[in-house]
């Protein structure tokens, strides 16, 4: 297969058009279905899995498998709809075959294309502002961390990839209703994560580097 070469034209064929001349033999044109659905896929797949060299697994299960069957496409839904039901499958078969369910490893990378995008707006902030930043960051994946699956995939898909309740409710074979219960429930669960996460001995501690940075200061002073 040759490699693809990015032009404005084929950037911009809706998924449905891709599709067809996929099927038709322009196989080269499914990368741009994976790189359009990578970010979203990660995410919602690593609700369920802790590893990441697992979720990039999972994830190429289902690119193959979404290829395999792509004839069968109805285009009646978004594409990501259906290739996230594919991922949700692959990656519930992985766990019942593991027999045990694991959960967001905060620890792991994002995307080249993010940590590139996140690397152009620090270069605006000041390094105390870029620390507060990762700080925050931090916390709040720790938080998500700790929801159950059921409840933490909901928030992934709808506050972090701003899926439709909708576009939920098919991934997941669940009732809209269901889905904003489930979402209603684990934004509770998260505020009650962060509280449980801030009300420690070691909340407004001085440290990291405002504490290196005023000892740097005062020792120039005196």
């Amino acid at each position: 297969m040759r490699a693809l070469k990015f032009t404005p034209s084929n950037s911009k064929l809706s998924d449905s058009e891709i599709i067809y001349r996929v099927i038709a033999g322009e196989k080269e044109l499914y990368e741009l279905l994976l790189r359009r659905n990578n970010q979203k896929l990660f995410r919602v797949i690593r609700g369920y899995i802790k590893d990441t060299y697992e979720v990039e697994d999972v994830m190429q299960d289902t690119y193959i498998k979404a290829y395999e069957k792509l004839h069968l496409y109805k285009h009646m839904s978004k594409f990501s709809t259906w290739l996230i039901r594919i991922g949700i499958n692959e990656a519930l078969a992985r766990l019942k075959q593991k027999g045990k369910i694991r959960f967001i490893d905060s620890t792991s990378n994002e995307s080249n294309t993010n940590q590139t995008i996140s690397m152009r707006k620090n270069q605006q902030l000041s390094p105390e502002e870029i620390m507060i930043q990762q700080e925050g960051k931090f916390i709040i994946e720790k938080a998500i961390d700790l929801l159950d699956s059921k409840h933490k995939v909901v928030f992934i898909m709808k506050e972090v990839e701003g899926m439709s309740i909708k576009e939920i409710s098919e991934c997941l074979d669940l009732s809209t209703s269901n889905v904003k219960v489930r979402l209603h429930r684990a934004k509770a669960m998260l505020k009650e994560k962060l509280i449980e996460i801030h009300l420690k001995k070691d909340v407004f501690e001085f440290g990291f580097s405002r504490c290196d940075n005023i000892v740097s200061q005062v020792m120039k002073k005196i």
